[in-house]
């Protein structure tokens, strides 16, 4: 298992060949099947370059991000002045929306609590193609591509990432390494704390790819523990509406029994 992840990563992410990489210690597959779920975790700890793994052939398989890139569109809107800072209120569009509570013009922090998709629609298309293909190629950020449609690309592809890949771009985005303001980072990084104890502090984003079937879920994020920063990313097929519930009991139960919750 360990010759073939470090074969995959070679091939998808040659920046980290030479990353130290394991399957995971701990069984986390009673975890996945406790829940019912098949799926990929992977864990990052950039300070020692070292991946942990569950599923190391899936962790490096690409998917649609769908809403996990509003943590990058975000980024792009606060970078490119498209949006002037999180709170500024944002137009939904005035139509019936899939959720109720996207029916209403809002500001990027409750935006990415609800994971608001009329109005993450409205940042892509001030951000403009020309803008997002640019910021996407500079990043690095899965396949980078974007296609014709500004404001479904994450949602229907042709945009696909892989867990591991989340995992590299969320450490970047917690060091401050990546090619965009030190300010939109910052911001960036605030609206996506979801908990904080004396412990820890947890930021994450959910995601839910139904342009495929199986749908796959997503929660990636990153835990700041005691000095020391831990990405993450799960995905698992989503094959029932109660599937969607189950990512982040999920994703806490891996963290913890990774020792980083």
């Amino acid at each position: 298992m360990r010759h073939l992840f470090t074969l995959l990563l070679s091939l998808c992410l040659p920046a980290l060949a030479q990353a130290e990489t394991h399957t995971s210690a701990v069984d986390l597959g009673e975890h996945f099947r406790a829940l019912g779920l098949r799926g990929t975790f992977v864990l990052y700890e950039p300070a020692s370059e070292r991946l942990q793994v569950y599923q190391a052939e899936r962790a490096a398989t690409r998917y649609t991000p769908a809403s996990t890139f509003k943590v990058f569109n975000t980024l792009a809107g606060l970078d490119s002045a498209a949006v002037r800072d999180v709170d500024e209120v944002l137009p939904y569009g005035g139509k019936p929306q899939w959720m109720k509570v996207w029916e209403r013009d809002m500001g990027l922090r409750e935006a990415m609590r609800l994971s608001n998709v009329p109005i993450y629609q409205e940042v892509a298309r001030r951000v403009g193609a020309t803008r997002m293909q640019a910021y996407l190629q500079n990043v690095g950020y899965g396949n980078a591509q974007m296609g014709k449609e500004i404001d479904r690309f994450w949602l229907d592809g042709p945009l696909a990432i892989s867990a591991i890949e989340q995992t590299q771009f969320l450490a970047r985005l917690a060091q401050r390494q990546l090619p965009f303001s030190q300010a939109a980072m910052q911001a960036t990084e605030e609206i996506m704390q979801i908990d904080r104890s004396p412990e820890y502090t947890l930021y994450a984003k959910t995601g839910w790819a139904a342009n495929s079937q199986p749908g796959v879920g997503w929660w990636v994020g990153w835990v700041a523990r005691q000095g020391k920063l831990y990405s993450f990313a799960l995905n698992v097929d989503l094959r029932a509406q109660g599937d969607v519930d189950k990512r982040i009991p999920l994703g806490r139960r891996c963290l913890q029994a990774l020792g980083v919750l």
